[in-house]
């Protein structure tokens, strides 16, 4: 607990001096910390904001119940932030935008601005940030037994952990704007590398003493016992007729790709980050930088949940939920004397999951719903304002739905997932056909939204679809919509040709070792592929 608070206090102490002699009286000072973040910022900012909890329990409850094969969203995320790098990050900054849905706005109407501004925060108020509290209770919960200190059920030990959770973070998000909490994102990135990539180390270990070694260090005994008795748990090649939360193989690049594409090219949380940098060439270079840094995920995002099967196999530990399992190994196979750093690391990552998604909501809130309507003349201050007090709410709202998490018996990954399918393809396919065509008319994201919600609705409800799984689903919606938005440019083309603005605000020279990066990359993710399947490890 003293590592935690020391550990706590360090990023907030940095922050804070990072932080104390910038100007966030102003929109751009406090929603995109003056446009002036370094590539190395971005890149750490980028992957904790999508790294917390959620995916280190979810993803390793994942591969704990099936497999590798759910690596594939940690590793395909690379050839999503290539094209970031490459293709979205140099229109949306010479466009000069803040936020996603006003790029839409500028690019359709209004009306499409408000309904996307919508969506998103209807999604982070009930979907996105109620999971990251209660996967990071969750973890505190099992790692600090607060039930059984205070003599309370799980429950409710949950709802005291959100409760503080909440109130820490929203200190970064509310009152010190992007730029603290992109610093506090760096900070805790390091910690998260350092002590999430112990995790898969500290359990070959102990797994290679449970499957007999005598050695002291028995980490490559790990290795080989897992290789010869559960090769089939390290192929990440799965059946294309696997259910959730496998991910079968088509998928890949089908469904996963371009999911991929909507969740770092158009989600707002990332975007922003993006959006922030001090110029094209320092954008890049964090964006590409992430996608190493998520290729090299996959080690503690989920290797240690088919470790964590071997060792409760031999062992005999008994798991019912696939949520459960990256907590118990936790207490399993971190000794005592570093369990302090490794749960100051996860409330590193919790918060700035936490956090940045938070700022995301009352960033969109507050440019695109509340000023165009309600604050056409209001200063920047108290455009700022407006921005806390929505954020304070956001937090207040969600810390009474977070603790309802835990009854959802899916697995909060797949969750996540499946709620944001009924907002991502309207957003990919509207982002997509406003930056390539000229002549893609308003009408068309009208018609696409609605029809999307109601198949996507149906697929769930509906036995028959209950044989596919929904990245199949995501697919054949975004052709369905593509076929849409073709058919409304030929019917009703746009009559004046959109041209994409340019703001000026920044230098727009591209990082001059950015396609070597990106070749790399894609290189790497074909290896990684290859070392998990029946050719390699996986046979």
């Amino acid at each position: 607990m003293r590592n935690l608070c020391i550990f706590t206090i360090l990023v907030a102490v940095i922050s804070y001096v990072k932080t104390k002699g910038d100007d966030q009286t102003t929109a751009d000072g406090y929603f995109l910390a003056g446009r002036g973040l370094p590539g190395v910022v971005i890149a750490g900012s980028l992957l904790l904001t999508n790294l917390s909890a959620e995916q280190l329990v979810g993803t390793n409850g994942q591969t704990w119940a099936i497999g590798m094969s759910p690596m594939a969203f940690e590793v395909m995320a690379a050839t999503a932030l290539i094209v970031l790098a490459l293709f979205a990050a140099p229109r949306y900054l010479k466009s000069g935008i803040t936020t996603i849905p006003q790029l839409l706005g500028e690019r359709y109407d209004r009306p499409t601005k408000l309904w996307f501004s919508i969506a998103y925060i209807i999604l982070y108020l009930f979907v996105q940030i109620p999971v990251i509290l209660y996967s990071g209770s969750l973890v505190f919960e099992n790692i600090f037994n607060l039930s059984g200190i205070l003599g309370i059920t799980k429950f409710q030990s949950i709802v005291i952990l959100c409760i503080l959770i909440t109130i820490i973070g929203s200190i970064y998000a509310i009152f010190g704007g992007l730029k603290a909490v992109a610093v506090s994102d760096t900070i805790n990135g390091v910690g998260l590398l350092i002590g999430g990539l112990m995790i898969p180390f500290l359990a070959l270990n102990v797994l290679g003493h449970a499957s007999g070694s005598e050695s002291s260090v028995a980490i490559m005994d790990g290795v080989r016992y897992l290789v010869r008795n559960h090769a089939d748990m390290l192929n990440s090649i799965a059946p294309a007729q696997s259910e959730a939360p496998a991910v079968p193989w088509p998928t890949v690049f089908l469904g996963l790709v371009f999911l991929g594409f909507q969740s770092w090219c158009t989600h707002q949380s990332f975007i922003q980050r993006v959006l922030a940098a001090e110029n094209l060439k320092e954008a890049q270079k964090g964006a590409l930088y992430c996608a190493f840094l998520k290729i090299l995920g996959f080690m503690f995002l989920a290797l240690p949940g088919v470790i964590a099967y071997a060792i409760f196999n031999i062992e005999g530990t008994q798991v019912s939920m696939m949520d459960d399992a990256y907590p118990a190994l936790i207490t399993r196979v971190v000794p005592q004397p570093i369990m302090g750093f490794f749960a100051a690391v996860m409330f590193g990552a919790i918060l700035s999951s936490f956090n940045s998604v938070l700022n995301s909501a009352s960033t969109i809130f507050t440019l695109n719903v509340w000023q165009p309507i309600w604050g056409k003349q209001a200063s920047n201050s108290k455009v700022v304002k407006v921005g806390q007090i929505f954020g304070t709410a956001v937090g207040v709202v969600s810390i009474a739905i977070a603790p309802f998490v835990m009854f959802f018996g899916t697995g909060i990954m797949n969750f996540i997932n499946e709620c944001w399918g009924f907002f991502s393809m309207p957003l990919l396919t509207a982002v997509l056909f406003g930056l390539l065509s000229k002549k893609a008319p308003a009408i068309a994201p009208k018609i696409v939204i609605p029809i999307h919600i109601v198949l996507y609705g149906l697929t769930k409800v509906i036995p028959f679809f209950s044989r596919f799984h929904y990245l199949y689903v995501v697919f054949a919606l975004f052709v369905l919509e593509c076929i849409i938005y073709a058919i409304c440019i030929k019917v009703s083309p746009r009559q004046l040709a959109w041209e994409m603005p340019d703001a000026k605000v920044m230098d727009m020279t591209p990082w001059k070792n950015g396609k070597v990066w990106a070749i790399a990359g894609a290189a790497v993710v074909a290896i990684m592929y290859l070392i998990f399947s029946p050719l390699g490890i996986g046979a």
